[in-house]
């Protein structure tokens, strides 16, 4: 009776390292049969986080055998020790935030993660300054000596943020920094907590729709030669503009700029998972539009544009079988 039991344990065991080592392979958890994938998006607030729910809606109905779930997190730094912590399997992440992860720059200085590997990018992510009419900022100069919120701390919209202060002449000395999600940021502006907020994220976004339903808010324009000195030293910044009535009470065009939001991976997935991930989601793109405006601008055929990292061989793969 004894060594049948020590029998059936180490049986056991063997099985639970067995199935430890398939998830190691491929970049997911394995177990029955079924491949657990782990989407780590944004603030519940922000834009990732409603696409993130549609892709697991989208990979769970079409892709046999896969189990995904998304989950709200502090976005595009936090996503990436995430990865590269085995925490989460596929991430949102902007395309600055992503090239600044694989080349130990900035915010990964000394923590450099090579194994970040791109499956595609999505749609600009555009950088909106929001304040409150009657504030009198008109400018990013204008800024100096408020209560600005400059996003979560460590953020890609924290990053974002501070490169503009300093294209503009203005560091964090000169402002009442304060480290704030999107939601909270949101909040803190409706209660006249702060005067301003730096948000990234693609619009029309949740957090500054929830302003503008009770208060009259303005966004501030970036004028050219602030924007040229930001893509100068800053390439992956594009200009674009937010429509007029794209939010309640702001009628006319806004100035500003954009980086790439995009889906990054693991080295460790393996290319027929990060292959399947990449051509169901392009498969079932009216799902996406359903979930946020910013579905409408995905689109594989621009799946590659502001790509700042290398493609997972897997992503590389549904590229070249589609021309691009």
């Amino acid at each position: 009776m004894f060594k049948k039991t020590v029998a059936l344990i180490t049986i056991a065991l063997l099985l639970t390292a067995a199935i430890a080592g398939c998830a190691g392979k491929s970049g997911g958890q394995q177990a029955g049969g079924q491949k657990f994938i782990t989407i780590a998006t944004g603030g519940t607030a922000g834009t990732y986080f409603p696409l993130g729910g549609a892709l697991a809606d989208i990979w769970n109905k079409n892709i046999k055998g896969v189990n995904a779930t998304a989950q709200s997190t502090g976005a595009s730094v936090a996503n990436v020790n995430l990865l590269k912590d085995g925490k989460a399997d596929v991430i949102f992440v902007q395309n600055d935030i992503a090239y600044y992860a694989a080349n130990g720059t900035e915010m990964f200085k000394d923590n450099k993660y090579e194994d970040i590997k791109g499956l595609t990018t999505l749609y600009p992510e555009t950088v909106q300054i929001v304040t409150l009419a009657g504030k009198n900022i008109k400018s990013v100069a204008d800024l100096k000596g408020k209560k600005v919120a400059v996003g979560a701390a460590g953020s890609g919209a924290e990053a974002n943020a501070r490169q503009i202060l300093e294209a503009a002449g203005i560091t964090y000395n000169d402002i009442s920094a304060q480290y704030l999600s999107f939601a909270e940021a949101a909040n803190n502006l409706k209660d006249g907590n702060i005067d301003a907020a730096f948000l990234t994220a693609g619009f029309p976004t949740a957090a500054v729709q929830d302003i503008a339903a009770s208060k009259k808010i303005e966004l501030i324009s970036l004028d050219d030669a602030l924007v040229s000195k930001l893509m100068e030293k800053y390439p992956y910044y594009t200009k674009i503009v937010i429509p007029a009535n794209t939010y309640s009470g702001v009628d006319h065009d806004v100035n500003t700029v954009a980086v790439k939001a995009m889906l990054a991976v693991s080295s460790k997935m393996d290319e027929e998972t990060a292959y399947n991930l990449v051509k169901t989601m392009y498969a079932n793109l009216d799902r996406l539009k359903a979930a946020h405006k910013a579905g409408e601008q995905i689109k594989q055929e621009t799946g590659k544009e502001g790509m700042s990292i290398p493609l997972h061989p897997g992503a590389e793969k549904f590229f070249k079988e589609i021309g691009k």
